[in-house]
């Protein structure tokens, strides 16, 4: 690790998706800039997720780009636009690949010649290494937050430990979510994931609610998931229908509630990022998508799982039991 460098003004962040990966990259910001508290940090996303980045307080610029509309319409001139667009961001000290794919370091690349990233043991796609200036290194099967975080601060020449992310200011200031009031306690519970084997079952949802027996806001984002929380609370009297809400909207609801569960997605991963406790499910998935701490905890299937290859028809998420997330949630809401 180089030592920290006291010249550096100007950052250029890349992390063009997905949700929960832009959601724990974006803790970086705070240790940033209380190491380089006169540096301008930019943020270069993906379209859809910049209402989640265009207002934070640490960051001087958010740059969008659409890579997949472009690879929809294969339009040459919004080609050459956006390539256009990257390489007039201007000069920066350094840029940081926070993705480690092929697409995330020639979007790098393009922004400047002072990039940095995962070197080629430490990336899913280790050919992107060769749009790099540095790189670091990192066992690619570590947790994920550490690897984001390593990543940056190791480019930028100091470290952070254990104690600096337990002891972390919430990632997103957005103001409370205006609940109801209750003499119950406010839970989340998000229902949908990428993948169908990362779905906790709406049947044990449903059972999973009376038996918390609190308001329990089943958290949707499209119309199928919309269907099954409907099916949910038809099916449970203590299961609210959560309205529909905006990127903005989500990290304001989460923040107000008292407990999150939800199944290994973005929407979940917020509830961390937020200091609120969480219960995350994992079936196709392992514990390495999460920060855990003692009030962000997690139950996991007996599959094994092998990142490497992950089985998207691992189904085990159903085996969880209801009894053991009731129990994990009781002792959370003391």
């Amino acid at each position: 690790m180089s030592p920290m460098k006291k010249d550096i003004k100007s950052i250029a962040i890349v992390r063009l998706s997905a949700l929960g990966d832009i959601i724990n990259s974006a803790v970086i910001l705070q240790f940033i800039h209380k190491k380089y508290p006169d540096a301008k940090i930019e943020w270069i996303t993906e379209e859809v997720f910049a209402p989640l980045l265009q207002n934070h307080p640490l960051l001087h610029r958010v740059h969008t780009i659409n890579l997949k509309e472009l690879k929809k319409s294969r339009s040459l001139k919004e080609f050459f636009k956006t390539i256009s667009k990257l390489r007039s961001l201007g000069k920066f000290d350094i840029i940081i690949d926070m993705q480690g794919l092929l697409k995330s370091s020639i979007v790098a690349r393009l922004i400047g010649k002072k990039t940095h990233g995962f070197d080629k043991n430490s990336s899913r796609e280790s050919i992107s290494r060769f749009f790099y200036k540095t790189t670091s290194y990192i066992e690619y099967d570590e947790n994920i937050v550490k690897r984001n975080i390593f990543l940056a601060s190791d480019g930028l020449g100091f470290r952070i430990d254990d104690s600096m992310l337990l002891n972390k200011q919430r990632v997103f200031d957005v103001e409370k979510y205006p609940l109801s009031k209750s003499e119950k306690k406010n839970i989340a519970i998000v229902i949908g994931a990428s993948w169908e084997s990362k779905k906790y079952p709406k049947e044990k949802v449903a059972q999973l609610c009376d038996e918390l027996g609190e308001n329990c806001y089943i958290v949707w984002g499209d119309e199928k998931e919309r269907e099954d929380a409907l099916w949910i609370c038809k099916n449970s009297a203590s299961a609210i229908l959560a309205p529909k809400l905006s990127l903005l909207d989500l990290v304001s609801f989460i923040s107000s509630v008292d407990l999150l569960i939800g199944n290994d997605t973005g929407p979940t991963h917020i509830a961390w990022a937020q200091n609120i406790a969480s219960i995350t499910l994992f079936g196709p998935t392992t514990k390495r998508m999460i920060y855990e701490t003692s009030k962000n905890l997690f139950l996991k299937s007996d599959s094994k799982v092998d990142i490497y290859h992950i089985d998207k028809n691992d189904f085990s998420i159903k085996d969880i039991e209801v009894k053991n997330i009731t129990k994990k949630a009781r002792e959370l809401l003391i």
